[in-house]
């Protein structure tokens, strides 16, 4: 019984005809690794792009079946064959994320990257948790301003899914209008609006305000 799920992944960087059969060889030595290591192959994935391009079909085909629990691990023959240049270090980064084991012909054991590639992968993982920090104290903040201003999240949550017309669409554009009056930023609304669950950007929460305005504003002259 196979005791791992895993992705081979082969790329050549031209449409040459020559690099046909550099994949298929890419291939056959991948299957064999992954035969020797009493692997289950679920995708074998094969591109002509190059290692410097990141959208490419293949690679977001591969993350998605392992973001969907899949695959568990990754053949290729060397850490070039995934990427190049920054390119590697995001995929890598990714792969880092989603737990996934990488294997190459090079390797008997699992791939470690070099020590200067692992400091750029830790470097970008303390900047994506500062930016995490950051985004949450931007919630609280907000949250706690809105609070000192009369804003009762209690009362929003009760009425979240219960639509009253035009001003509850969304999100309580009553409260956005109120918060504004009390002089809160945009950003400061749509975050707090954001630390109670409705999904909407600081463009969102501003064109919306002022769609109510234009729209009141007639009432109002009467």
């Amino acid at each position: 019984m196979k005791s791992k799920k895993a992705i081979i992944y082969c790329r050549v960087s031209t449409t040459k005809d020559e690099q046909a059969s550099s994949l298929e060889r890419q291939r056959e030595e991948l299957e064999r690794l992954a035969d020797n290591k009493d692997m289950e192959i679920v995708k074998v994935i094969e591109e002509k792009e190059s290692g410097y391009e990141i959208e490419r079909e293949g690679v977001f085909s591969m993350l998605e079946l392992f973001a969907s629990n899949e695959a568990e691990c990754l053949l290729i023959q060397d850490e070039t064959r995934l990427g190049r240049g920054n390119t590697k270090i995001a995929l890598f980064h990714q792969l880092n994320k989603l737990n996934i084991a990488v294997y190459t012909l090079t390797d008997s054991d699992e791939f470690k990257l070099s020590e200067s590639d692992s400091m750029l992968l830790q470097i970008v993982g303390i900047v994506e948790e500062y930016q995490r920090r950051i985004h949450n104290l931007k919630i609280k903040r907000g949250m706690k301003k809105a609070i000192e201003k009369g804003f009762n999240p209690g009362d929003n949550l009760k009425h979240q899914n219960q639509g009253t017309g035009r001003e509850r669409i969304e999100f309580p554009i009553d409260e956005v209008v109120r918060l504004r009056q009390n002089n809160l930023t945009f950003e400061e609304i749509a975050a707090t609006l954001r630390g109670l669950g409705y999904s909407v950007s600081k463009a969102t929460v501003h064109r919306r305000y002022r769609e109510y305005v234009s729209l009141e504003s007639p009432a109002n002259e009467g």
